[in-house]
């Protein structure tokens, strides 16, 4: 991992255009744990071993190549209709503290893994176009082009930019959110276009797709199996499902099953702004909803997130994984403070890994 410092608040800015992609400053934090074993929030398994037609042997020595990686939900960087003058609101926040403030108590978990990988649901935008019209309740949401250097100042690499958001002032906010989002050096993804990132010697595939329908899961299929010859892992990062339920949609588990099968390393999800639970399936791990992160939408939304971190270590075309939950609280303050932090209550932890583990109906 490249590493450079965090200057003084008036050289970030600077800093940030300069960079190289992935580059990921010091915190100065503990280092994330590089051990594949014995973790007390997840499990160990060799992908291949339940996958038919692959070999079921992983052998791991001093040549195995290895990558950690974190994920997180949705980030909504954005007030509803773009709004600024609304005291508290995050782009009223965003305008009168420094990029960093969104990250700063989960930066030293993401500066410290080789990949961190978030869903990014807003536009990026200075212009003043218009919001695209829909249908019934909706919400449009955008920010100045500015603000995505939170998402680089908060230690992501990746973005998925595939959801029902990110054109909600149509072809122009969504390719001004591109070029908004890359010039900060974080790569986004979005359908039919992933995103191929390559750390420690491992080549990374991440298709990044909508999945609103049980037959979407066959782009997910086509996408994976157009990246595998140039890459050791693929991942898929999905967006969809129904909102605000805590049980993965029977057509969606299936769907995300179907895209195990077809070759995909591992399956996560957003959309639902709640947590879902994760499941083992063929020895793959599937996480069907993140639940959000830094979210703008609303003053209190459902106050329990986690960050899933993947663990993979390469030898010879094989992959061992191995997983950890960080359960996480949305916010920290009485209400949204835009900021996420690591949930260090035992018994409150304890909610969040049950629940991902399928062992308790709600994550609080």
């Amino acid at each position: 991992m490249r590493i450079f410092k965090v200057f003084a608040v008036v050289l970030c800015s600077l800093i940030l255009v300069s960079c190289s992609i992935g580059a990921k400053p010091d915190m100065h934090g503990p280092e994330v744990s590089r051990e594949y074993a014995g973790k007390s929030t997840g499990y160990t398994w060799k992908k291949n071993e339940q996958a038919p037609g692959k070999s079921s042997a992983t052998i791991v020595n001093n040549e195995a190549k290895r990558l950690s990686m974190s994920f997180v939900g949705d980030c909504v960087l954005a007030t509803a209709n773009g709004t600024t003058h609304r005291p508290g609101s995050l782009n009223w926040v965003a305008d009168r503290e420094f990029p960093s403030y969104f990250f700063e108590k989960v930066a030293n978990i993401l500066f410290n893994d080789d990949i961190t990988v978030a869903s990014c649901e807003n536009v990026f935008t200075d212009s003043g176009i218009e919001p695209v019209k829909k249908e019934g309740e909706a919400f449009w949401f955008k920010t100045a082009v500015k603000n995505a250097q939170i998402l680089a100042m908060g230690g992501v690499d990746v973005v998925t930019l595939e959801n029902n958001h990110t054109r909600d002032y149509g072809k122009q906010g969504f390719d001004d959110t591109i070029r908004a989002v890359e010039v900060t050096g974080v790569k986004a993804g979005y359908n039919n276009k992933p995103v191929i990132i390559e750390r420690n010697g491992i080549r990374v595939g991440i298709v990044c797709c909508g999945l609103w329908s049980y037959s979407q899961h066959s782009n997910a299929v086509r996408q994976v199996e157009s990246i595998k010859p140039k890459t050791d892992i693929q991942i898929v990062y999905f967006h969809g499902g129904t909102e605000k339920i805590h049980k993965p949609d029977d057509w969606k588990v299936d769907a995300a099953r179907k895209i195990a099968e077809a070759g995909a390393d591992l399956v996560v999800g957003s959309h639902p702004h709640v947590l879902q639970p994760m499941e083992i399936y063929r020895g793959v791990p599937i996480v069907y909803s993140l639940g959000n992160f830094v979210y703008g939408g609303n003053r209190s939304p459902e106050n329990r997130t986690i960050i899933f971190q993947a663990f993979f270590e390469v030898n010879d075309g094989d992959i061992k994984v191995s997983y950890n939950i960080i359960p996480c609280y949305v916010y920290t303050g009485s209400t949204n403070n835009w900021q996420p932090d690591i949930i260090t209550n035992p018994a409150e932890k304890e909610k969040v890994l049950e629940f991902m583990h399928g062992r308790r109906e709600e994550p609080f």
